[in-house]
C-alpha cells in the first residue's frame, strides 16, 4: 500500500496528495519535482521581467508588482479538419481561444503553436488555420506536430512555415534578451519523439555562443520529459539535448501533444505541456491507449484551452494558475518542488 503525503503548494494555497517514494517514468522522485496534471485549462501569462521566467493566471492580478519585460502566448494541438464526436468543430474552439487572448488585460507579444496545427496535412486545413490566425495580428513561431508531418514528411509545413529554419523544421531566435529555440521531434518517430543527432549538433552550435546567464525557453511538440513511454509521450534522446541547456540559470521547456497541463520543475528547468483547442486525451495510464476523449457537449470548454503564462522576476520556480476555456473551474494536481 502505497502512502500519500499532502502538501500545500506556498504560491496557490492549494493542497496535493504525493506518493510518498513514487518515481515518475524519467526516473524522479515525486517529491523532488513540481506537477501540475489537468486536462485542460487555460489562463497562463508568460512574462519576462529581468530575464526570469514567472506566471499568472489569465484575468488575474501579477503575482508581483515588478514590470514585465513582455508576454507570449502558447497555444497546441489545434487539429483543425478533425470532426469526430469530441469535437466536430475545431476551428471554433480554436477561434474562442484567441478571443480568450484578445479580451485578457495582457497584451501578448506574439503566438508559439507547439504543433499539430491540422489533423490531416491537408493543404485546406492549413489554409483554414491561416485564416483563424491571422485575425490575432501578432507573429506566430510555429513547430511541427507528427499529424503536420506525417503525409509527406512535413513538406507542405516546411513549404508554408519553415522558410529560414534548419533541417527539418528546428531554429533559434532572440527577444528582447531571452534566447527561444524551436526543435523538431516528431519526424523520426520510433515510438517515442527524435530530435536526431543533426538537430542535437546544431543545438551544440547554437548554445555554445550563449552567456549561461541568458534565459532559455524551447519548444517543440513532444514532452522533452518521459511523461509516459509506453504512449510514446516522451522523447528518446531528449536528455542530450538537456544536458546542454543544464548550465544555463533559467530554461522553460514548452511541449503540446498529451493535450493536457502537466508541469515539472528539475533544477533550473521548467517543463510544461499545455492543452489543445480541440479536444482532451486521457490521464497517462488511464485509458488502454491515448486519443479524443469525448466529453458531454457542454461540457467541452471546461476542457479545452490555452497556455497565456507571465513572467516576472522571483527567486525559485515557477508559479502555475490554471483557468478552463470556459471559466469553470477545473481539477489539479500539484506539489510544490522542493528546494
Amino acid at each position: 500500500m502505497t502512502n500519500t503525503v499532502r502538501k500545500m503548494d506556498d504560491l496557490t494555497g492549494k493542497i496535493a496528495d504525493i506518493e510518498e517514494g513514487s518515481v515518475s517514468a524519467d526516473g524522479v522522485d515525486r517529491r523532488g519535482f513540481l506537477k501540475c496534471m489537468a486536462w485542460a485549462g487555460a489562463g497562463l501569462v508568460w512574462t519576462f521581467a529581468g530575464g526570469v521566467p514567472v506566471s499568472h493566471a489569465l484575468g488575474k492580478p501579477k503575482i508581483d508588482n515588478q514590470q514585465a519585460d513582455f508576454s507570449f502566448v502558447q497555444i497546441s494541438d489545434s487539429h483543425i479538419g478533425f470532426n469526430k464526436p469530441a469535437n466536430t468543430d475545431v476551428t471554433a474552439t480554436l477561434q474562442a481561444a484567441l478571443d480568450r487572448i484578445s479580451a485578457g488585460p495582457d497584451s501578448p507579444d506574439f503566438l508559439i503553436h507547439t504543433g499539430d496545427l491540422t489533423h490531416s496535412s491537408k493543404p485546406a486545413e492549413f489554409d483554414t488555420l491561416d485564416q483563424v490566425l491571422v485575425g490575432t495580428k501578432r507573429q506566430v513561431f510555429y513547430v511541427p506536430g507528427e499529424h503536420d508531418t506525417s503525409v509527406d514528411d512535413g513538406k507542405m509545413y516546411l513549404d508554408r512555415y519553415g522558410k529560414g529554419t534548419k533541417g527539418n523544421g528546428w531554429y533559434s531566435y532572440d527577444h528582447k534578451g531571452v534566447h527561444f529555440i524551436g526543435l523538431v521531434n516528431v519526424v523520426q518517430l520510433e515510438g517515442m519523439g527524435k530530435l536526431g543527432q543533426p538537430q542535437l549538433d546544431w543545438l551544440k552550435q547554437d548554445l555554445d555562443g550563449l552567456k549561461s546567464s541568458t534565459p532559455i525557453v524551447v519548444f517543440a511538440h513532444i514532452p522533452l520529459w518521459a511523461i509516459y513511454p509506453t504512449w510514446g509521450w516522451g522523447t528518446s534522446d531528449s536528455e542530450q539535448a538537456l544536458a546542454m541547456l543544464r548550465r544555463f540559470g533559467s530554461v522553460t521547456v514548452l511541449n503540446g501533444h498529451i493535450h493536457q497541463i502537466m508541469q515539472k520543475v528539475e533544477g533550473n528547468l521548467t517543463f510544461h505541456t499545455a492543452m489543445s483547442t480541440a479536444f482532451p486525451q486521457p490521464a497517462p495510464g488511464a485509458a488502454p491507449s491515448p486519443g479524443p476523449m469525448k466529453v458531454p457537449a457542454d461540457k467541452l470548454r471546461d476542457v479545452l484551452g490555452i497556455t497565456d503564462a507571465t513572467f516576472v522576476a522571483q527567486k525559485h520556480d515557477l508559479a502555475v494558475v490554471d483557468s478552463s476555456l470556459s471559466g469553470a473551474p477545473i481539477e489539479t494536481h500539484e506539489a510544490r518542488l522542493l528546494l
